[in-house]
Formats: structure tokens, sequence, C-alpha cells
């Protein structure tokens, strides 16, 4: 299974275990080095600097052969903590950041003057020429079956627009679940996958168990998209909660939108009250469940090690 992605991280497998708001932490990420593959966080995971600082220190000390680490930049305007995320970032060292929702232009020329590769977030062909030009080291393209912010075009229509029309690596994210879709991105041309959402699912995740067993107990039939979270189309679990609620934005916020002068800070203030909602449901018991995920977990039928979810990604 060699490929650019293994070549660029030094990893034994072309897998990612993609970089989940809440999800992801050091102890899942290790588990994935150990396994071969490379393992990204959120740097919105952590509320502080020093926070963030200990992790990329606990995951360099842990770091072993063929396995890689990296974080997570949301690099738009809505991330206050972008700048002094990046400063933090570049002063500790990784091996890679995923950029997502805004130019990476800025990460790009930091992240390079201190050796570190930067892959990008991309839903089409025109952002994906966009980073190139800035110099990313790869694109990951978002899918239509990808979990949280997906993209709208199916995982072969990306990859092979993407393929045919730029010469950096492709990186399929989305509609992974089992060694089968692994194989089947590959086949359409992708170097590598980025797989989230069966990653819930694992013993090392630090959400609660209902979010984990809902993983277990849901399907892709369970997937509907919600505007309520970040003002962007987000993958969620179809819970009772999500249904009484809706999926769309309130009437308000619709029109607010429609306003250049509004919005900046409506689409900031959207974000915060959807980051904090999903956070209630993720780490503690609520009956306003909003889990993001995606419609890959129609695999996951119990929950496993991390090392366990890997090998059905590479054997099964």
């Amino acid at each position: 299974m060699q490929t650019k992605l293994t070549q660029l991280l030094n990893i034994k497998y072309p897998i990612i275990q993609a970089p989940m708001f809440l999800v992801s932490n050091t102890e899942m990420v290790i588990e994935a080095m150990k396994a071969g593959i490379a393992g990204c966080i959120p740097a919105l995971n952590y509320r502080t600097l020093s926070e963030l600082r200990a992790a990329i220190k606990e995951l360099k000390a842990a770091k072993v052969e063929g396995g890689s680490f990296g974080f997570n930049l949301i690099v738009n305007k809505s991330n206050v903590k972008y700048k002094e995320q990046l400063r933090v970032l570049c002063e500790e060292g990784c091996d890679f950041i995923i950029t997502s929702l805004g130019s990476p232009e800025e990460t790009i020329r930091e992240a390079h003057a201190v050796g570190i590769k930067v892959f990008c977030d991309v839903t089409d062909l025109h952002f994906a020429q966009k980073v190139e030009n800035f110099g990313a080291d790869a694109v990951i393209a978002v899918n239509n079956e990808a979990g949280g912010h997906r993209g709208n075009l199916s995982p072969q229509e990306i990859i092979k627009a993407l393929k045919e029309n730029v010469s950096i690596p492709v990186i399929s994210a989305g509609g992974v679940g089992c060694k089968a879709d692994v194989d089947k991105m590959l086949e359409y041309g992708a170097e590598g996958v980025s797989v989230g959402s069966p990653f819930i699912a694992s013993k090392e995740a630090n959400v609660t168990q209902e979010y984990k067993q809902a993983c277990v107990d849901y399907g892709a039939e369970d997937i509907v998209v919600t505007e309520r979270i970040s003002g962007t189309p987000c993958t969620v679990i179809n819970t009772p909660y999500v249904q009484k609620i809706g999926t769309k934005s309130p009437w308000i916020e619709r029109v607010l939108n429609k306003n250049k002068k509004f919005k900046k800070w409506v689409k900031m203030l959207r974000f915060y009250i959807g980051m904090k909602a999903t956070e209630k449901a993720a780490l503690k018991a609520t009956y306003k469940t909003v889990w993001v995920a995606g419609p890959s977990i129609e695999y996951t039928h119990e929950i496993l090690p991390v090392k366990e979810i890997v090998t059905k990604l590479i054997n099964n």
C-alpha cells in the first residue's frame, strides 16, 4: 500500500485518522501512529495555547517509526485563535497541518519555513488549483460522503477532476468505512484516504458512551445535513432532537446572511453556538443530542480500540 502519501509522511499505510472536533485526542493519535498511519487533531480541541503545546510535546515524545502526526487549522475569520495556533505549531513542530474553511496561503508560507507539510481541504477543482499555486503539499478532496462539513461531488467525480488537473497528491475524504472503500478510493486515483467517523466509536475517544453507541446503532440512512452548527452544511446523526429542531438555519439568520455588513458576525455567532451545542452532546449526558458523523458509520458494529479499527481498514 505504498503511495505518494506514505512517502510524504513516512507512514506504512496511506491513511490519515481525520481531525474531528471534540473527538480527536493525543491517545487516539498515538495509537494511530503505532498502527502505521497518520493522526490529526483540530487545534480548536485545545482551549489554551499551553494545552496545545503540551499535546504537541506528548505526540513528539510518543512518535514511532511508520507513524506521523499533525493538526488541523480552521483558517477563516470565524476562528479568532488561528494566528496564535499557527505560531505555536510552527514553534513546536509537527509533521503536517491540514487547513480548512479559508485561504491557506499564510499557513503554507509559515509552515514551510519550518519544514511542516500542509494539506488543504478542498471541495472543488477551482480551490484545489488555488492551493496548489500557494504551494500546498497535497489536497484533501472532501466529497459528498464525508462526515462534518462535506462537499457536493461524489468521491469518483472529485478525485478524477483533481487528478487530471493538479499535480500534487490527492487524498480522498469521505465514504471510507472498510478496506473495500480504501481500495476503491485508491483505484479512483487517490494517493490515500482521510477517515474520521469510524474512529468516533473507539475506546480511546473521550466522548460519551452514548455518542459512541449511536455510531454503532445508527447507519448511513440516519445521516442528515444541518445548517444549525456552523452555518455551513454539516452532517449529523438524525436523532429525535435533530428532528425536533430541524436542519435549516433560523429565518432571521438567513435574512441577515444576505447582508454583507452582518454576514461575518452572524457566521461567527452561529459557529460559536453550534460548537457549544455539539460540545455538550459529545462530552456529557444531555437530551440535546447533536452528534456529528458521516455515513461511513454504516460499518461500525462495535466499540473497538483504534488499532483494531485500523486493522479492519487495511485487512478486512
